[in-house]
């Protein structure tokens, strides 16, 4: 019997000479539902086999999480000593980094935690190069800086594709799809907006997952993969953007060439730094911080003036209840309302709840049970 690997590579070439049509669509959904749910069953195959993964288990600190990823000998122990101060072995052959190497980056009062993780290899997604340890601590992330050096820039296409078949979906919003299984009545759709998947699609990647009770509601477009995503249940979505390292080594046209090919293909601009000379470091810890989305509020006690020299930095979209959270567990615990002044409220003062989602430059003041 052929491995799962070999199923996959035979589905994929079915796919590849499929020309796309409506009469085509529901049987190139099936063979995609198809692939997905192999693909699961050999990255969880590689993730229970073995054992190691020592040194892996990263305890998160610090405002937000950014992860290295790359190919071996890109220089991202170079970086990471750049940009933290971290010791972490360097040398001009694979594989120096043999554990993750966790090191601390302070930018505009943010905290970052930045990992040196070993390199990234094709068929890491199956397990090989210490793959399964190195996905595992990918996934968990809050921002990807794919690292390729600027003498292989077309690692760029082996890491993505590795993360797709991780199950890491980067730069793009998780699909607001609404799966709920049942036990008759077949499979409904519902969606809200236009809609380009058509019921004999979602019921034959369904088909795969054996569902054929369900109800299932769409907001907003989705495209097949979105659906097999969700399906699958088990996708993580993370912002991320490219840095091309060793700049420094090659002409001003080669440079040029590297930096138009990327953007073309990636759909932005990346970073071009030289981790070794220090050029462009500054300008890569600004796209960190913005990829990170970080915003500030600044925190007013009750009776007091408020703290405008040292804002809380926290993320976008967050709400009272994270800084909660963030300030101490039982200020959830005990919370009785807050007071806003900014942006988020109508006005001045404003009484709220844990809910309510704060806009950078707010003034919060939490009021506690005493």
């Amino acid at each position: 019997m052929s491995s799962l690997e070999e199923q996959i590579k035979e589905l994929e070439d079915e796919l590849t000479k499929t020309p796309y049509n409506k009469a085509t669509s529901k049987h190139i959904g099936r063979i995609k539902a198809k692939i997905a749910r192999f693909r699961d069953e050999a990255v969880n195959r590689a993730m229970k086999a073995g054992g190691g993964g020592e040194g892996y288990q990263v305890k998160k600190s610090g405002d937000a999480t950014a992860v290295l990823v790359g190919f071996p000998s890109t220089g991202k122990s170079t970086l990471l000593n750049k940009l933290t101060g971290t010791a972490s072995a360097v040398a001009a052959y694979a594989f120096t980094t043999l554990t993750v190497v966790p090191g601390a980056l302070e930018h505009k009062g943010a905290k970052i935690q930045l990992l040196d993780i070993p390199g990234l290899i094709a068929g890491a997604a199956m397990g090989k190069g210490r793959g399964k340890e190195v996905i595992a601590v990918v996934r968990g992330a809050d921002i990807i800086i794919i690292l390729v050096d600027v003498f292989n820039e077309r690692h760029f296409d082996v890491l993505l594709k590795e993360l797709y078949d991780a199950g890491i979906r980067i730069n793009v919003p998780k699909p607001d799809i609404t799966i709920k299984k049942s036990s008759h009545g077949g499979v409904r759709l519902n969606a809200v907006g236009t809609l380009d998947l058509d019921i004999e699609e979602v019921r034959s990647i369904l088909s795969e997952s054996k569902v054929m009770n369900a109800d299932i509601l769409i907001r907003g477009n989705a495209t097949q993969d979105d659906f097999i995503d969700a399906v699958q249940g088990n996708r993580v979505y993370i912002p991320a953007f490219i840095a091309v390292n060793k700049v420094d080594l090659v002409d001003k046209a080669r440079y040029q060439e590297i930096e138009r090919d990327l953007t073309g293909r990636f759909g932005s601009a990346p970073i071009m730094i030289s981790a070794a000379a220090g050029y462009h470091t500054e300008e890569l810890k600004d796209a960190i911080y913005d990829c990170l989305g970080f915003m500030r509020v600044y925190l007013k006690p009750v009776g007091e003036d408020a703290d405008l020299e040292e804002p809380l930095i926290i993320r976008k979209n967050s709400t009272v209840e994270d800084v909660c959270n963030k300030l101490h567990r039982e200020f959830v615990q005990k919370f009785r309302y807050g007071r806003i002044w900014g942006t988020s409220v109508k006005h001045p003062g404003q009484r709220i709840g844990l809910t309510h989602r704060l806009i950078d430059g707010d003034i919060l003041s939490i009021v506690v049970e005493r």
